[in-house]
């Protein structure tokens, strides 16, 4: 690899004009070459990038990986729906002597054999909604040294040289994998990507990017990393941090130095690296052998956590970078305060580690297919999350599909409303549920008693079966019509939803009758949509029984002379319904909050659902209350 002699270097930077500060195009698109020249960093992941720019993004990515010759592999999508049988293999059919035969080639993972091609692009654009398949993939593949892949039809044992590009929210970030999320070497928070008038292009690349890239299949010429490097990228990180972190920064600082037509990795493409991806680099200080202490005044400690509960590394940045928590009390009131070192336009709280940051909402054991019990294509089931363009002809999205062809009628010039094959979108469906809980919550009820111990074990097997959830609230205060219950759908018991809707205050009005019938038609929905595919739902009602809203006016949202005992029998009328439902599958539960008087509703309600009775409160609980009511009396 030709290297410039330094003093020519040196009289070109001398003669050269101060550079402007890399804008976050820049750095994305030398992220991009960096992840292109060096297999080891085949992750790239984006945080908080807008949607429309997941394709030009792409595009330039593929155009990366072709190097200077040109060659460039159409980017693979990877959704919601991706299965093994998509992405490690795929069939064939090829033309023979003797006939047609059917062959098993290797899929987008692994890439063609030959050894001039381009690397495949895997594309997925949001990484929270990714199969449990393509997770254990990437998870498999990223910075993998060797893969063996043995599926039907098809053994290969070869190096991984697919390149990931993935897109994912900061708020999601708690919902992943640990596993899953240190396998991407290169992290960006792209929260203001903003594409420049020219669009995202190479031409910003370092003069050695050709020699750099070189030929598709060519063994690479790397830059050393030398004990300084290793050294520099110590300081940065915090001393709790992983190793793969420590490696991906690295590897990063060589794939630059690379770039640059350097033979070494040196402190200070640490700390290019470091700002690339966002991370705070402070300029290292100088010392002699003389000093005794350091060159700039120590700084003030920063003010103790307001948190208990976190951890003590998480003031230095929990999983990552050394930096300072800002205080209320502003020291300089002559100008905004700036970083040292930082990344000029990038906020401070922004980190390529969103994860550390982020509240831990992480399914159980996310990288395992929960237990399937469904037939047909798995394709066709699930809800659907979104739309891509259709490869063959099940399962079509017909207004996307029809807003496609409507764009180019005009262009097109036939008399009637014609469709392309380019037109042709399916719909992407999230994994179908197998299990569902149902909450009908009762906030009249509640008082001063705290129903979360008995509702745990509700909640405790939503979460360990995956399942779907729907919440039925009664009688809360903050109801925008306490005629009527109010209800929210929910993929899992993690939605933060769920805890808001078991702590909220209790209100005057109890349309208990109007809850059952939603919960009613929420179950009647599940059935029809996952059919067979739903083989376990619980029904959990946790109430006194004491409905004081006629189903009537729930209707028309008007309450008309005295009520009586019209909101009970109407409630009652609503259980009674649940017995024409599939109870195979079905159970029922009613928690009672053992209230005086009428302490007999619940046990009755119980009866017209066909389900058990749980106590709510505690025993002695029960017993102090009853004991009071009767000296009260």
């Amino acid at each position: 690899m030709p290297i410039e002699p330094p003093s020519r270097r040196d009289a070109d930077a001398a003669s050269a004009p101060p550079e402007e500060p890399e804008d976050l195009a820049r750095r994305l698109v030398r992220a991009l070459a960096c992840s292109a020249v060096d297999p080891a960093l085949s992750g790239v992941l984006l945080f908080d990038l807008d949607p429309q720019l997941v394709d030009p993004v792409a595009r330039v990515f593929a155009e990366l990986l072709g190097g200077p010759s040109g060659r460039r592999a159409t980017p693979v999508m990877l959704g919601a729906d991706s299965r093994d049988e998509g992405m490690w293999t795929r069939p064939v059919l090829r033309q023979e002597r003797d006939g047609i035969t059917f062959a098993i080639e290797p899929g987008p993972l692994l890439g063609a054999e030959d050894p001039g091609a381009a690397p495949p692009l895997l594309v997925v654009p949001d990484l929270a909604r990714l199969s449990v398949a393509g997770m254990r993939a990437a998870v498999q593949l990223l910075g993998a040294d060797v893969a063996v892949v043995e599926q039907t039809g098809l053994r290969r044992t070869s190096r991984p040289l697919a390149r990931w590009l993935a897109v994912c929210r900061s708020a999601d970030a708690g919902r992943l994998s640990t596993h899953l999320l240190d396998r991407f070497a290169i992290r960006i928070p792209a929260a203001g990507l903003r594409l420049p008038a020219d669009g995202l292009g190479t031409g910003a690349l370092p003069h050695a990017w050709p020699a750099a890239a070189g030929a598709p299949g060519a063994p690479a010429v790397r830059a050393v990393v030398t004990d300084d490097a290793v050294r520099r990228v110590r300081e940065l990180l915090d001393p709790d941090t992983g190793n793969r972190r420590t490696l991906s920064l690295l590897r990063l600082a060589r794939a630059l130095a690379t770039l640059d037509g350097e033979p070494d990795a040196t402190p200070e493409h640490c700390d290019a690296a470091a700002r690339l991806i966002g991370l705070p680099a402070p300029q290292p200080t100088e010392r002699t052998p003389t000093d005794s202490g350091p060159a700039h005044p120590p700084v003030a400690p920063s003010p103790p956590d307001p948190d208990p509960h976190r951890d003590a590394r998480d003031r230095t940045g929990r999983g990552g970078t050394r930096r300072f928590e800002s205080t209320t009390e502003q020291l300089l009131e002559t100008e905004p305060a700036e970083g040292i070192g930082g990344v000029p336009g990038l906020d401070e709280s922004t980190s390529p580690y969103a994860e550390d940051e982020a509240v831990p909402l992480r399914d159980f054991a996310p990288l395992r297919n929960p237990w399937q019990r469904t037939a047909g294509p798995a394709s066709t089931r699930g809800v659907v999350v979104g739309t891509q363009r259709a490869r063959d002809l099940r399962d079509l999205a017909y207004v996307r599909t029809a807003r496609e062809a409507a764009v180019h009628q005009r262009i097109r010039h036939h008399e009637g409303f014609t469709v392309s094959p380019v037109d042709l979108h399916s719909n992407v469906r999230a994994a179908s549920p197998e299990r569902m809980l149902v909450l009908v919550l009762d906030h009249t009820c509640r008082g001063d008693w705290d129903w979360q111990d008995t509702l745990t074990p509700f909640l405790q097997w939503a979460y360990a079966g995956r399942a779907a959830a729907q919440v039925i609230e009664v009688g809360s205060a903050t109801a925008k019509d306490e005629l009527r219950a109010e209800s929210f759908a929910a993929r899992s018991v993690l939605d933060p939803r769920i805890v808001d809707a078991l702590y909220r205050p209790a209100g005057r009005a109890t349309p208990l009758a109007h809850g059952l019938e939603q919960a009613r038609q929420a179950l009647l929905r599940a059935f029809r949509q996952h059919g067979n595919g739903l083989v376990e739902v619980w029904l959990a009602v946790i109430t006194d029984g004491r409905g004081n809203v006629p189903l009537r006016a729930s209707h028309t949202g008007q309450l008309q002379g005295p009520v009586g005992a019209e909101g009970v029998e109407d409630a009652f009328k609503a259980a009674t319904r649940f017995s024409t439902m599939d109870r195979t599958r079905l159970n029922v539960a009613v928690v009672d909050a053992a209230r005086r008087p009428y302490e007999h509703l619940p046990f009755r309600l119980a009866d017209k659902l066909g389900g058990t009775v749980v106590e709510g409160r505690l025993a002695e609980e029960r017993g102090t209350r009853e004991d009071g009511g009767r000296g009260e009396g």
